[in-house]
């Protein structure tokens, strides 16, 4: 486990160089170390307690445990409302009526399973990014992301640049998309996982967050609480057995989930989460769409990252880029110095316009 805690902790590191962006890291980074956390935590249930347990008679309580954990417990829907110890005994849990719907909860053994598969699948834009980004970034900024560099390294450095843009002029293109490419799947992730949980949690997931916040609005006496309808913390399981003549017993059992205090709490969290995420993920491709689509976005982008330069040499440069060669040259604006940033875009308005004159 501490293997495990471990690596979980290289994803809190700084990357040297940013090849993304703000949003683009809460789903590789910030989502990835929760979802893990709380699947660490689902799975250290033998740290706090046992994940079920269960009463009945004649039948051995280990036995009952296991049986109920493997083949589920259920609730009964109609016994959700009502006050615990005068109308029902806990809620959910009372006699079963001829007609009354149950409720099975088969998803409990599965969530520290689910949760991991779903960091992995976070994770997999960034990883896709990572592989066909290749380093250029890294390689490019030639750590002209110190203040402290001698002259003449910075100066044969910013040249490199400057012969870079001018060789690659117009050829980037690929690159920025495929950069697009995996902000539009972290968009298609996060929205997918939601329907997920959804499948996953019998169709309760889609309304829980808002479910359990106008809970707290209602009558204690008409309210059903969203957390004990998907995650109850007693539930019922019944057991059959042959009895001394071979008819077929059935002992009716009550079971415990203590595991569920945290799992009502774990899914709370990701709806909001999930539905704060989804969110700026579809705000972050309106304003890709819109930096694709218009050359003064990019303009007046380029400006504010490089408010040092003249403006007329920023705009100089920016008529003469495309969108992958403004993408790279916007990348190298969140690494490199300011002041070094100022020289290298006067230095590219200069060579942009030799070039042009030739």
């Amino acid at each position: 486990m501490f293997d495990v805690f471990g690596s979980v902790k290289g994803l809190l590191k700084l990357d040297s160089v940013c090849i993304d962006n703000n949003v683009f890291r809460l789903h590789y980074k910030a989502t990835v170390i929760i979802l893990i956390a709380f699947s660490l935590l689902v799975t250290s249930r033998q740290y706090i307690g046992d994940p079920i347990d269960c009463i009945v008679d004649e039948i051995p309580l280990a036995v009952m445990d296991t049986y109920c954990w493997i083949y589920s417990t259920f609730t009964i829907p109609n016994r959700l409302v009502g006050r615990v110890g005068q109308d029902v005994a806990q809620l959910g849990v009372g006699p079963q009526a001829e007609g009354d719907e149950l409720k099975y909860h088969k998803y409990y053994q599965w969530v520290c399973f689910v949760l991991f598969f779903q960091a992995i699948l976070f994770y997999v834009p960034r990883y896709l990014w990572k592989t066909w980004e290749g380093g250029r970034i890294k390689m490019l900024v030639l750590d002209l992301n110190c203040p402290v560099v001698g002259k003449e390294c910075k100066a044969d450095r910013k040249k490199l640049l400057v012969d870079y843009f001018a060789t690659n002029l117009h050829t980037q293109n690929f690159y920025a998309f495929r950069f697009f490419i995996c902000e539009v799947l972290n968009f298609i992730n996060v929205v997918g996982q939601i329907f997920f949980m959804d499948f996953f949690l019998d169709g309760e997931f889609s309304t829980y967050g808002s479910d359990v916040v106008s809970f707290t609005e209602m009558e204690p006496e008409d309210r059903v609480d969203p957390m004990a309808r998907v995650f109850p913390k007693v539930t019922k399981c019944t057991f059959h057995k042959y009895g001394p003549s071979g008819t077929v017993q059935k002992f009716d059992g009550l079971c415990v989930l203590p595991l569920n205090i945290v799992n009502e709490k774990i899914y709370v969290f990701l709806w909001f989460w999930f539905m704060i995420l989804a969110i700026l993920s579809g705000i972050s491709l309106i304003y890709r769409m819109a930096v694709v689509a218009g050359p003064r976005v990019r303009l007046y982008l380029l400006r504010a990252r490089s408010r040092l330069a003249p403006q007329e040499q920023v705009e100089s440069v920016a008529s003469n880029l495309q969108i992958g060669d403004w993408f790279v040259l916007y990348q190298l604006g969140k690494n490199i110095d300011p002041l070094i940033y100022k020289e290298l875009m006067v230095e590219l308005a200069d060579k942009f316009q030799e070039k042009n004159n030739v």
